[in-house]
């Protein structure tokens, strides 16, 4: 089976693609470098690779896949808060334009990496299932509402979508991402002694470790069509929705002479959602998640301690998105579409 992965550069792509080639799969990665030099440890991945971006990627590009998995995105809140537009025109309009242009090429599977986020707020909701209304509340839910709906509609006898509605992320990759919970919870505690919480700590959301997303992709990639056509999953674990300061207190129990801070204004983050993964367990009763959020805290505290990670790295450009696209954008390497407009620094 050949796959391409786009974003394979990225926190996910660079643990994704090991873990494809030791399953058999021959891998083609496709990646613009927005994030390539943000390294906790120096990556190492032998793959042919397309460097494109997803909005300019064409027909020819595709051919001879049997299937794209579609991780490359602009996958921070922030972001969308810098400029919307942007998170609309890669999130949304650039993922359908891959999506088509895969169907033209005669790729039979498009995996589109997709958000529980989508469902916003809704914690008096009860678990949220696949048939929960949406309720975005930042530009990128919403671009990922709007992607899913129109990569839908592309969907015939020959080409077969299926929507990966993933909790957030966690766990420990040579191109760390430090701005999502659990990850930037415990490069505070490393780097400063204290947990600091920046919302009231009440806010609710679903986890998954990053390995295990990696194995629901692939149990969607080997699936029988019937089963993943079109359709949507929630990808995470039952029992893993967590509230932030549960999270946070899984990062005080595993590194030495921390304290809790709650450094926020004490309101609440109106990002508010438990999900429900009933559908994915049942429909893959061979998955068999790994990691839980204590496990996942060991594992990114060691890997900190190792890498030597510093306030400073920490709060820099490599590990935090907004930051490296600031400075791409301030050395006058990304032009007004956030396309590169001279050779990537």
């Amino acid at each position: 089976m050949k796959v391409l992965v786009t974003g394979h550069q990225g926190y996910i792509g660079t643990r994704m693609v090991p873990y494809l080639q030791e399953r058999g799969v021959e891998v083609v990665g496709l990646d613009n470098g927005f994030f390539a030099d943000g390294q906790l440890f120096p990556v190492h991945c032998d793959i042919e690779t397309i460097d494109r971006d997803v909005r300019d990627v064409t027909v020819d590009d595709l051919r001879g896949f049997d299937a794209v998995i579609h991780l490359a995105a602009l996958s921070n809140d922030p972001l969308g808060d810098l400029d919307p537009e942007w998170t609309f025109d890669i999130n949304h309009r650039g993922s359908v334009h891959i999506a088509r242009a895969a169907r033209d090429a005669g790729v039979a599977r498009f995996i589109f990496s997709s958000s529980c986020s989508m469902y916003g707020v809704a914690a008096d909701s009860g678990d949220l299932d696949e048939s929960a209304p949406f309720n975005p509340v930042t530009p990128y839910a919403e671009s990922k509402v709007r992607a899913e709906a129109h990569i839908a509609l592309l969907a015939n006898d020959t080409f077969s979508p299926t929507f990966m509605r993933n909790a957030t992320c966690y766990g420990s990759s040579d191109r760390l991402r430090a701005d999502i919970v659990l990850n930037n919870l415990t490069a505070w505690a490393c780097t400063t002694g204290a947990v600091k919480i920046m919302s009231d700590g009440s806010p609710w959301r679903p986890l998954v470790h990053v390995e295990d997303l990696n194995q629901a992709f692939y149990c969607v990639l080997t699936a029988e069509r019937e089963k993943i056509h079109a359709e949507a999953f929630n990808i995470g674990v039952n029992g893993h929705n967590y509230q932030v300061r549960d999270i946070a207190e899984a990062v005080y129990d595993t590194v030495p002479n921390c304290e809790l801070e709650f450094a926020g204004s004490g309101e609440s983050d109106p990002r508010n959602y438990c999900v429900d993964f009933t559908k994915f367990e049942t429909t893959f009763p061979a998955y068999k998640p790994q990691w839980n959020v204590e496990r996942g805290a060991r594992e990114l505290y060691e890997a900190y301690t190792e890498a030597g990670l510093t306030l400073e790295q920490f709060q820099g450009r490599d590990f935090i998105r907004l930051n490296q696209l600031r400075w791409l954008i301030d050395e006058g390497a990304l032009d007004g579409t956030l396309r590169w407009s001279t050779v990537p620094v």
